[in-house]
């Protein structure tokens, strides 16, 4: 089976992301935070928007497979096609109104990316791609930037904070990067991070053990904005299990997997 979405779908499918706003401001769900492990947290809106769209979703689409952050993936068939979706990518933020976290919607057949869909509810962003067709924000055409050196780049980071085991390696990383290029950033959502480097706000991000559901959608929109993205060893991303993610403009990832992050491996 080869999916295809039609015009019609596709107007139901940013509809239906972009609903997801009024969840967001829902400060009773934000306040209702269980842990599910050391520093990761799940909110009722986490929950509340991945059943919400997970049923529009099987309404529309009964024959595409659904893998979740809030459900058990065991049983994912990852051989056909699969949605792949973070309700909120970025809890910590939302718990804490820092106002920087994304719904990311990604859409795979046979583990290739189709289209992406990650949207900044507080600015009501809508960064998007399609394959062969290039990434847009809110409608306009994006690319990523042209710098070519460490020197010109303003770099995010991704601390892995449920794996506190990794913080001496990422923050020696992070100090040797940032001594080498303008500025580093951590945001604390993965999405925005590449859908930022997808636009031209960052030459790149990194990150170590993200899951699938983290960069499933923003790796395809750095794609199609013409930029790569990479494990740290310079490996293609697998969307069956977590990866060691470098993205970029397609200079910028590659310089630093080849002087520090392949070391890291």
């Amino acid at each position: 089976m080869s999916v295809r979405i039609t015009e019609e779908e596709w107007e139901k499918l940013t509809r239906l992301i972009r609903s997801t706003r009024d969840y967001l401001k829902d400060q009773w769900s934000v306040s209702q935070v269980y842990a599910k492990g050391k520093a990761d947290y799940v909110t009722n809106v986490d929950q509340t928007v991945q059943s919400y769209i997970a049923g529009k979703l099987k309404e529309w689409f009964p024959y595409i497979d659904f893998m979740g952050e809030e459900k058990d993936n065991r049983d994912v068939n990852f051989d056909g096609p699969v949605w792949i979706l973070d309700p909120i990518d970025g809890t910590t933020n939302l718990i804490h109104d820092f106002r920087h976290s994304a719904v990311s919607l990604a859409l795979y057949e046979n583990r290739e990316g189709l289209i992406g869909l990650v949207y900044q509810p507080y600015t009501d962003e809508l960064f998007y791609g399609k394959k062969g067709e290039g990434a847009f924000l809110n409608g306009q055409p994006i690319s990523v930037s042209k710098a070519k050196t460490l020197e010109d780049s303003l770099i995010a980071v991704g601390t892995s904070p449920y794996r506190k085991d990794l913080a001496r390696d990422n923050f020696e990383l992070f100090t040797r990067i940032f001594l080498e290029c303008q500025d580093i950033r951590r945001t604390g959502s993965a999405a925005l991070d590449l859908a930022y480097t997808a636009c031209g706000r960052l030459e790149a991000y990194i990150e170590k053990n993200l899951k699938p559901w983290d960069f499933a959608a923003g790796a395809l929109i750095v794609k199609e904005a013409g930029g790569q993205v990479f494990t740290y060893d310079g490996s293609p991303l697998s969307v069956e299990r977590p990866c060691d993610v470098a993205a970029g403009n397609g200079i910028i990832q590659q310089i630093l997997i080849e002087k520090y992050l392949k070391s890291m491996m």
